[in-house]
């Protein structure tokens, strides 16, 4: 584990199954790096606490709060507008399954009454070339 200005802090090599707990006494960012020597898929379990207290006998006082409640604010805000759109998305995707049937009704009746308007003109054209030969073989034979 590298500190904020790269100089290493912990090392742990060949660990298998272990629980390490660290606190970092710097201000900055903090890398981790995970090597994986197995050729299977390892999973890491990896939580992280964040306190800006240097101290553990510090305690928290309104100052260090009022932030923490104007960020609250803003997320509960953020997620009214989420599920306000949400809302919004699923009473459009409703309609627009409503629409699509209609229209699927309406395609599906289309394609039978051209169906049927086409066997209509077969059966017809059939006829009138029947009657128009039986016309024209009546009239030579005569």
């Amino acid at each position: 584990m590298k500190g904020p200005s790269g100089e290493q802090i912990q090392d742990f090599h060949d660990k298998i199954s272990e629980k390490f707990e660290f606190v970092a006494h710097h201000k900055g960012v903090h890398r981790f790096c995970f090597t994986n020597k197995s050729p299977y898929h390892e999973t890491i379990d990896f939580d992280v606490h964040v306190g800006h207290f240097t101290f553990y006998d510090q305690h928290a006082e309104d100052e260090h709060f009022n932030p923490l409640l104007e960020q609250i604010g803003k997320l509960e805000e953020a997620l009214y507008n989420i599920q306000f759109e949400q809302h919004w998305l699923e009473a459009e995707t409703e309609r627009q399954a409503i629409v699509n049937d209609a229209m699927s009704r309406r395609a599906v009746h289309k394609a039978f009454f051209e169906s049927a308007a086409l066997i209509g003109a077969s059966v017809l054209q059939v006829y009138l070339l029947r009657r128009l030969f039986e016309r024209k073989l009546g009239f030579s034979r005569v």
